[in-house]
């Protein structure tokens, strides 16, 4: 990859002074804080250097300084988990990704295992997919109205994911499991849902209830500002347990309308479901006439095209998707069975509308996505590397004498500082999170990026090579070590 230079002027607008004189000159209208200007310059080609964060510490202390002004970001960020809280030490600003790497504005190259979150599976910023983004762009960004796009990208879903007969797009995750919890709610005319503890369902104030993601990295219990008539027909209960699921459908007899989890949870860390687990729910929701609802959107067309449902034989109700179908543009999608899909505006009485919803852009860079996703061995190199990285990092953990345990199922994986073993998010909860953040800010000076978060599943995608999981496992092994 060639070098990449640029500058990015970052100002704070002053709120004491609305109305400058017109004698004063261009340079009094703004506030400048010192460090004004932070330069980029990153070149991937240089000999590896000393590790430094000297300019991303530049830029969070402009905009944190600026937010004191103008609220600009909520400490320095645009989501929780980015701004480094449970970890510690300075978070980094990225400058420019491709394929399984990542380059910070400090110059700094990582192996990256987030891949913004799920999306990148194929690696981040594919040649085919730009180019076609490119090519849809020349026609515009956004019709608010029908495109042919979304028919193609609508018959790839269908056709892949099993409980998927029609399906709706929206513009994320959350939006996704907005929609479908009003679906479900409406189909059965009931109001009560069970979701389990530590599996995220987006930020909608019903789904706020123990959830994991960040709000478990923030130590966050519940997130105020939601009423609690928003969550009185949220009943909860820990995941990969039968019994306390039963003891809910009795106490509410009648009234539970969908029971929602992620089929392998990777917002309390990767946790995957005990045998028999999932096909127990689908019975005890099929015989009390409720719905039964996979939350796929980290786990859709990632750990096999047509997501867990297909990997476990377990067919839903409905089905919620993001991330990868959107191939790193803003997307989410909900869809199920045809006569509950019907009842979805305008073909039912049930509304949910987005302005962007279907744009061309996400539906061109989906599109690429799991035309690539489709062709043969995908998974099956997925798995090699992925059982490659975590058996790797688990031998190494325990050889310099760290309690550790994890696991994986094709390009999602995840491991947490305790014996184990981990069947719920108060097993995740028995890590050694200060251990991890100290694990994690040694991998950064290693080049290794996983999620800042002992509380967040970790990803591969095509783009990783076996030299990629080399270098990981021996920095992992030097970072063991040192902790």
């Amino acid at each position: 990859m060639a070098s990449v230079s640029g500058g990015v002027a970052l100002s704070c607008p002053s709120k004491l002074s609305h109305r400058p004189s017109s004698s004063s000159s261009s340079s009094s209208h703004r506030r400048y804080v010192s460090a004004s200007s932070v330069k980029m310059a990153v070149s991937v080609d240089d000999k590896k250097k000393s590790y430094t964060l000297q300019k991303s510490e530049e830029a969070f202390k402009i905009a944190k300084v600026c937010l004191s002004l103008m609220e600009l970001m909520p400490g320095g960020v645009n989501s929780p988990v980015r701004a480094f809280k449970s970890v510690g030490g300075q978070p980094i600003l990225i400058d420019s990704v491709k394929g399984s790497h990542m380059w910070d504005i400090d110059g700094n190259e990582y192996i990256d295992y987030v891949g913004s979150w799920g999306p990148a599976i194929i690696g981040h910023a594919d040649d085919e997919v730009l180019a076609a983004l490119a090519e849809t762009m020349k026609k515009g960004t956004s019709f608010g109205a029908p495109c042919l796009l979304e028919n193609v990208l609508a018959e790839m879903v269908i056709s892949a994911v099993p409980s998927i007969e029609m399906v709706r797009f929206v513009n994320s995750g959350t939006e996704a499991c907005m929609g479908m919890l009003r679906l479900a709610r409406a189909f059965t005319g009931r109001e009560k849902i069970i979701k389990f503890e530590g599996c995220y369902h987006g930020h909608a104030d019903p789904f706020l209830v123990k959830a994991g993601s960040g709000v478990a990295t923030l130590g966050l219990p519940d997130s105020p500002g939601v009423p609690k008539a928003a969550t009185y027909e949220t009943l909860t209960s820990p995941l990969n347990d039968l019994s306390t699921v039963e003891k809910l459908y009795e106490a509410n007899k009648g009234e539970i309308a969908a029971v929602i989890l992620e089929p392998v949870v990777g917002n309390s860390g990767f946790i995957p479901p005990k045998p028999g687990f999932l096909n127990a729910l689908q019975k005890i929701t099929k015989e009390n006439g409720a719905l039964l609802v996979f939350d796929e959107v980290m786990t859709g067309f990632r750990i096999s095209y047509g997501g867990a449902q297909e990997y476990f034989g377990i067919t839903p109700d409905l089905t919620t998707l993001g991330k990868i179908i959107g191939g790193g543009l803003p997307v989410g999608a909900y869809g199920g069975r045809k006569e509950i899909m019907e009842m979805v505006a305008p073909a039912g009485p049930m509304y949910q509308a987005g302005t962007l919803s279907g744009n061309p852009l996400a539906m061109t860079a989906g599109i690429q996505t799991l035309k690539r996703l489709k062709e043969p061995g995908s998974y099956e190199y997925l798995d090699k590397i992925t059982g490659e990285l975590i058996h790797g990092i688990l031998d190494a953990g325990k050889k310099a004498g760290h309690a550790i345990c994890g696991g994986y199922i094709s390009g999602m994986f995840g491991f947490f500082f305790t014996e184990g073993p981990v069947y719920n998010f108060e097993d995740a909860k028995n890590s050694d999170t200060a251990k991890f953040a100290r694990f994690y800010r040694g991998m950064l000076e290693e080049g290794v990026y996983f999620a800042p978060s002992q509380f967040e599943a970790g990803f591969t995608g095509l783009a990783h090579t076996p030299e990629d999981v080399q270098r990981t496992i021996a920095a992992a092994e030097k970072v063991f070590r040192q902790i």
